[in-house]
């Protein structure tokens, strides 16, 4: 039985629609409070997935929130062991970061479901089976693309949306796991951040009941993919 190590830092922005899959693979999930739990007491080699999620905070924030200092240590050696793992939102950049690659602020914050524009790579990667499938985008900083690491999509506001190195390390700056039925949680726990930046909750959870369905079984079939290439 495979086990999935998924480091949270809120408890809503979990693994979402992914988890039933990984379930239904035969995969055990086990959830690290990121802002708690001690990383140094922390295997990040022998786990056979390792999923860094999303949350509020900037990657580049440690001076405010110290817990990402270790967290950030374990990426590195998540990475330095070639092992597989998944970074979602706050958790791809963690990994760009780890990879040396800057973190930075965009002009203005992308909230809101939307399609991806796949580059050439994206298009014959695990992430084709997104097309053109509106994804939840949550997020007022971006990546850079780190050194020998595959550009694979983007938006206008952000052109770095995805990347890949080889079939074992996958950074998404999206949110391909949230689940629609679950966006009310998303909506209150981030509702200063919405007012702030000027978006009505009501449009969001409109989205949501609009493309929820598709993305799931989009985020299913894409995940599907990259999980089978990585363990082929």
């Amino acid at each position: 039985m495979k086990t999935v190590v998924a480091l949270r830092h809120v408890h809503f922005e979990d693994l979402g629609t992914l988890a039933p899959l990984l379930r239904e693979r035969g995969w055990t999930i086990r959830y690290i409070d990121a802002l708690l739990d001690d990383f140094a007491l922390l295997d990040a080699v022998t786990p056979d997935l390792v999923v860094i999620l999303g949350g509020p905070l900037g990657a580049c924030d440690e001076a405010m929130y110290p817990f990402l200092t270790p967290e950030l240590e374990f990426v590195r050696r998540r990475l330095r062991a070639g092992r597989p793992i998944l970074g979602i939102c706050l958790g791809a950049q963690l990994m760009a970061r780890a990879l040396g690659a800057p973190v930075h602020a965009m002009k203005a914050k992308e909230i809101g479901f939307a399609p991806l524009r796949l580059s050439a790579e994206g298009a014959v990667s695990p992430l084709a089976a997104l097309g053109a499938t509106p994804v939840l985008h949550w997020h007022g900083d971006q990546f850079a693309v780190p050194a020998g690491a595959t550009l694979l999509a983007g938006t206008a506001l952000c052109p770095h949306q995805a990347f890949a190195i080889g079939s074992k390390v996958l950074g998404l700056q999206f949110h391909l796991e949230a689940d629609a039925t679950q966006i009310e949680r998303w909506l209150v726990g981030h509702a200063c951040e919405l007012s702030q930046a000027g978006i009505d909750p009501c449009a969001l959870r409109e989205q949501a009941q609009r493309h929820g369905t598709a993305l799931a079984l989009a985020a299913r079939r894409t995940v599907e993919a990259w999980l089978d290439s990585a363990w082929p």
